[in-house]
């Protein structure tokens, strides 16, 4: 048998152990995502704890110069956070809830000013469009709203809210000594890795939920500033779309930029949604060029194929929950092990690259 193998030319026996390799690897994926399909819940529960934790990191510590005891300062924190939010929701819904009526009506006559351009300048007619619109809205209509379902889902949700929030508080409070206690079970190198790449990930995580709250607060004031020039209507509810898509990257970003047009055309006609095309794409590349490097510092950074991929297997394996935490926690495995390879690097100079 062995001297079969050795008879098999190079490339055949490369194959073959690469071949093995990738099943193994993708075997392991498999299994690695139906274990959180199933866990999900408690999944996103710890991931949006630790990023509310990373967020409120230098709120905590600056309590802690004040010589308050840990769970004062946890509290105080998370209760920072909470009327932040609140206040932020109470004053979102009174100014936009009267409007999203209205932005319905506008996004319905923005696709249909959409569909005569599309007739106009592309080869199809109404009833191709017709025909793909119908077997699109089958295709919806498949799936029936199941009360027992739903009453499970928002169950469900309730208890991960509820969890990310007890979880937040003793990671608050807690959150330090935990990590000593994980390191003090560390023996040998092991114990400076494990802590150099411990602190690498938490910056990294600070770093992007703080940055993207950055991020999404300048490109809510750019998008809303050209809304506002351009006299678009409901400007307030599409500021408040493109915030909220921007922790979703590149495909949030992009969904709110299409809706903000498709109003704008159906408002103010193709001139004003061309203008407003320009202004969105503009704000877009100031962030991707000049904001996103100097907030986010190299730490954070993905490639935009990398995150496409992330957000689309966060969204397949947890929705809307999976694509907000699928690219915070991609950056911190990232970090970590760039950090690990690096370190080993250091210490084994005839280590490969990896």
């Amino acid at each position: 048998m062995r001297h079969a193998w050795a008879a098999l030319p190079w490339l055949v026996r490369s194959a073959v152990l690469w071949s093995a390799c990738l099943v193994v690897i993708v075997a392991g994926l498999y299994v690695l995502a139906r274990i959180t399909g199933v866990l999900a819940p408690v999944a996103i529960a710890v991931a949006v704890a630790l990023f509310l934790a990373a967020l409120l990191d230098p709120v905590l510590r600056l309590l802690r110069r004040w010589r308050l005891p840990p769970s004062l300062a946890a509290l105080l924190s998370m209760l920072l956070l909470v009327g932040v939010l609140a206040g932020v929701l109470v004053l979102a819904w009174n100014l936009t809830a009267g409007q999203f009526g209205a932005l319905r009506h506008e996004l319905t006559r923005g696709l249909a000013n959409t569909r005569e351009l599309v007739t106009a300048v592309l080869p199809v007619n109404d009833q191709q469009i017709d025909r793909v619109v119908g077997e699109v809205r089958k295709t919806l209509g498949r799936s029936k709203f199941d009360l027992v379902a739903g009453a499970r889902t928002l169950t469900e949700a309730f208890g991960a809210a509820l969890l990310s929030l007890v979880l937040l508080f003793f990671l608050l409070k807690d959150g330090r000594w935990m990590w000593g206690w994980v390191l003090t079970r560390m023996t040998g190198p092991n114990r400076e890795v494990v802590a150099e790449a411990g602190r690498a990930g938490w910056r990294t995580l600070g770093a992007y939920s703080r940055g993207t709250l950055m991020i999404a607060a300048s490109d809510a004031l750019g998008i809303g500033l050209a809304l506002v020039l351009l006299r678009v209507p409901l400007a307030l509810p599409l500021v408040l779309i493109t915030f909220i898509g921007a922790f979703i990257p590149i495909i949030g970003a992009t969904v709110a930029g299409i809706v903000a047009v498709l109003v704008a055309l159906a408002a103010k006609g193709p001139v004003t949604a061309l203008l407003l095309l320009a202004a969105v794409i503009a704000v877009q590349q100031l962030e991707g060029n000049v904001l996103d490097p100097l907030i986010m510092k190299r730490q954070v950074r993905l490639h935009p194929a990398v995150l496409l991929i992330v957000v689309a297997a966060g969204t397949f394996v947890a929705g809307i929950a999976g694509a907000f935490v699928s690219v915070p926690l991609a950056a911190v495995t990232w970090r970590v092990v760039d950090t690990v390879q690096r370190r080993r690097r250091h210490t084994d100079p005839t280590a490969p690259a990896g």
